[in-house]
């Protein structure tokens, strides 16, 4: 394969790994939507496409793996590539988390909701935020953007700390039996979108290791 055709596969790859991360952004969004509006039809349909995401991931692994054992590429190229794959490995954790929600919308029904929903909502929308930015930063090599989406998972953090504790805290106080297992479903699902974040975080750390050769944690 010639340097321009290894630089058009490269290409096709990152697209690809674009495509999954905006499938999944709406995959984030629609579950969160699932839950608030206790849409359970919505919710299903999360849980049958991420068969779709899966294989798109198995694809693009693939590929990358094929790229690496016919073209034995470069120390440079084999670090985008093998940055592609450990991504990929994230984005599809993310799709998890994303149909982990959607489970979680179907197992409270239609029961009324214990408190409104205005953290979760808030803290899909900032992690669809950073799955987005991060790619970005990936494909434009763009170390600042990076280190800003790393820096956003704080944030994130602190939404999920205050809920903890507001929800653990009803648990704690002894409510009825509906109540408290609603509650728990409530954290899981905060804590599924603080995992976002952190899986967000490590395509930003992978970005800046990329394009600096400085490992850096956020």
């Amino acid at each position: 394969m010639t340097r321009e055709g290894f630089d058009k596969s490269l290409s096709v790859l990152q697209q690809q790994m674009l495509r999954m991360g905006s499938m999944i952004e709406e995959a984030i969004h629609l579950s969160v939507q699932a839950l608030s509006k206790q849409d359970l039809k919505l919710a299903g349909k999360i849980i049958d496409g991420d068969d779709i995401i899966d294989g798109l991931s198995n694809q693009i692994e693939d590929d990358c793996i094929g790229l690496i054992a016919l073209q034995q590429p470069l120390a440079r190229d084999l670090r985008v590539v093998t940055t592609v794959l450990k991504t990929v490995t994230d984005l599809e954790r993310i799709a998890d988390h994303a149909t982990n929600i959607a489970e979680i919308a179907q197992r409270i029904g239609s029961a009324p909701l214990i408190k409104p929903l205005i953290d979760i909502p808030k803290m899909a929308e900032m992690v669809e935020n950073m799955v987005r930015d991060g790619l970005k930063a990936f494909v434009d090599r763009d170390v600042e953007l990076a280190k800003k989406t790393c820096l956003k998972d704080d944030a994130i953090d602190k939404i999920y700390e205050d809920l903890f504790i507001e929800l653990t805290g009803l648990v704690m106080d002894g409510g009825e039996s509906h109540q408290v297992v609603q509650a728990l479903n409530l954290l899981f699902a905060a804590r599924f979108l603080e995992r976002v974040g952190d899986h967000a975080t490590n395509i930003g750390e992978r970005t800046i290791y990329l394009v600096t050769g400085k490992k850096e944690k956020y």
